[in-house]
Parts: C-alpha cells; structure tokens; sequence
C-alpha cells in the first residue's frame, strides 16, 4: 500500500461519486504569538492498494514533528482493505483526518509523518510564521 497523495487543507470531502473536494490547500500558517493554537485542519491522505494488500488491517500512523525532529503527538490508526479488490486493478481511497487544536509552542518548521505498517510512506511540512506586527493607526 502506498500514499499517492498526502497534504494539508482547510476542509475536504469525498463526493458521492468519488470526486475529492478540497477547500484551501496549504503548506504554512501563521499566528501573532507563541505559543499558540491552530484551530481545525484536515490532513488529507489518498492511499493506493492492490489486491496483495486486501483482507487485512495496515497499521496507519501520523506524527508530527517539530523543527528540533521532536514529536509532538502521534495519532495511530489502521486501515482495513477490502478483499474484494481485482488483481491488476489499484484501489485508491480518500483518508481524511481532522485535527483540532493543534498546539503550537514557536515558529519554524514543522512536519506530519505518514508511516503504513511502520514504514514511512509520506512527509507534509508545515512552516509555522509569526503573523507581521501591524502598523500602528493612524
């Protein structure tokens, strides 16, 4: 199993049709001071099976990682893969995941780790700014 696709956005949704909407794509955020939190972002994860990968759990799990290579938090999952899927034909399917809250102690540079089974499968940085001072009125 693999990561075809793995970035962050505001909002995202999977139509009935199978259609992935994505609303505000981004690589950076800023905040006026520190720390500081993120409200709500999704990490968006389009994960690519075959048939050798069906009828069992993948362990799926996220870190995120602050500028020093430090963890920050790690969220674990799995993924289960239909057993139905035909040999030859990959199967591609939309992992959103909602993060609230995220706390942030400082600027710099910042990442979520995608790791299937143990093996990392996708980096998404995130550059975190501080928010220009703003000019004084008048």
């Amino acid at each position: 199993m693999d990561v075809s696709l793995a970035l962050l956005a505001d909002a995202a949704n999977t139509s009935r049709d199978g259609k992935l909407n994505l609303l505000g794509i981004f690589d950076a955020i800023q905040a006026p001071q520190f720390p500081s939190t993120h409200p709500s972002m999704m990490l968006v994860l389009r994960l690519e099976a075959s048939a050798a990968d069906g009828d069992r759990a993948h362990a799926l799990d996220v870190r995120f990682i602050d500028a020093d290579g430090g963890q920050v938090f790690k969220l674990d999952g799995r993924v289960v893969v239909p057993s139905s899927l035909e040999p030859g034909q990959p199967h591609q399917f939309t992992h959103p995941i909602q993060i609230n809250g995220l706390a942030l102690e400082g600027p710099g540079q910042y990442a979520f780790e995608v790791r299937l089974d143990g093996v990392l499968a996708a980096t998404v940085p995130l550059r975190v700014l501080r928010s220009p001072a703003a000019p004084p009125p008048g």
